[in-house]
């Protein structure tokens, strides 16, 4: 019975989601009010805010990983640049099964077009990156060199994902683009952890 509870929650979210995406593609973020969009989404407005806490995160969802989790809750004896390659890898295998590109072009495009939520995604990215210092610190205050690696790693992530969307942009196949995605995520992973003159002195 909880399984299908959580079916039917995770449903109404994916549905919420939708519906709100769509209006703003249609008629700009800041055209669309909440209420619309629980009204068109067949729910109250206290239910979509149940699952969406602002407008904001109607258009965000998704668009952001937490790169401190990975690494607070890597196995022992692995390093947090171990744990994040691994994870990065794991996020690349099943793109070509899973995801839904329309959907995810359509959220790049609304999110590219209003400057607020550009500004939205850079100030949650710049939080995770200091998150990413502390749990890199391992319990210390963050110094600057885990504030240094935080930075490294993730405009490393962050250009493998622009890539990726690029990509998909482009017309190129979900399978073409996840496929250059895991490759693309080696080279970044050795860049990180070997350096730019390692990598081109193999080169």
């Amino acid at each position: 019975m909880a399984g299908l509870r959580e079916r039917k929650k995770e449903q109404t979210r994916r549905r919420i989601s939708q519906v709100a995406l769509r209006l703003f593609d249609e008629r700009g973020y800041d055209q669309v009010t909440v209420n619309e969009i629980a009204e068109a989404a067949g729910v109250a407005k206290v239910t979509l805010f149940s699952y969406f806490p602002t407008k904001e995160c109607l258009a965000t969802d998704g668009v952001q990983d937490d790169m401190a989790a990975v690494v607070t809750g890597r196995p022992e004896g692995c390093s947090p640049i171990g744990a994040l390659r691994a994870h990065c890898r794991a996020t690349a295998v099943p793109l070509a099964k899973d995801m839904d590109v329309e959907t995810l072009i359509t959220r790049i495009r609304v999110i590219s077009s209003n400057p607020a939520l550009l500004a939205a995604v850079h100030g949650a990215q710049m939080s995770q990156r200091h998150e990413l210092a502390a749990a890199l610190a391992d319990g210390r205050e963050p110094d600057l060199t885990a504030h240094l690696m935080a930075a490294q790693i993730t405009a490393a992530i962050t250009t493998l994902q622009e890539a990726f969307f690029h990509r998909l942009a482009a017309d190129a196949s979900l399978e073409q683009a996840a496929g250059r995605l895991a490759a693309d995520v080696e080279v970044a992973f050795d860049l990180l952890e070997h350096g730019l003159t390692h990598v081109k002195g193999e080169a």
